[in-house]
């Protein structure tokens, strides 16, 4: 991988705020992670590359295999059935703000009904509720950056 491609990375990281991207080419991989606080980043490479590395950003072979270092178990899952997020984006909980919410903890929802929006890219993705239920919980700050599969809404 030329530097020029990783440069953009970078840049795409940088510019998109986005925290993670990984990209496999043939025998090479490069991960770039964004620390949500400091800003900094980290570069990790499958296959060994001779590239110089701007200041700030650390770069390491790593081995293509399972990590070894010891994680700590996640948070159990939340009784009933979660709303994820199928994409990056920035989360909203209603049309503009100071607007009325799409939905409410108690709020009785169906089939097909808007939940919340998110932004991703400038286009704003409306997310519906794929079964009917009570809204037991909202897992999301308005206007705050969601992951993709991240939980949104939790329904009862």
């Amino acid at each position: 991988m030329d530097l020029r491609k990783l440069k953009t990375l970078i840049e795409l990281v940088e510019n998109s705020g986005i925290a993670e991207l990984e990209i496999e080419e043939g025998e090479e991989r490069v991960r770039i992670t964004r620390a949500v606080g400091s800003g900094a980043q980290q570069m990790l490479m499958a296959a060994p590359v001779s590239v110089p590395v701007q200041p700030g950003i650390a770069a390491s072979a790593a081995p293509a295999g399972p990590a070894t270092a010891t994680t700590p178990a996640p948070p159990p899952e939340p009784e009933g059935h979660v709303v994820k997020s199928p994409m990056v984006g920035t989360f909203y909980r209603a049309t503009s703000p100071g607007g009325k919410p799409f939905v409410e903890v108690g709020d009785a929802v169906e089939v097909g009904d808007p939940l919340c929006i998110i932004e991703a890219m400038k286009l704003m993705n409306e997310i519906e509720c794929d079964q009917a239920g009570v809204v037991k919980e909202i897992l999301a700050d308005n206007g705050q950056p969601v992951e993709f599969g991240q939980p949104l809404v939790l329904i009862g």
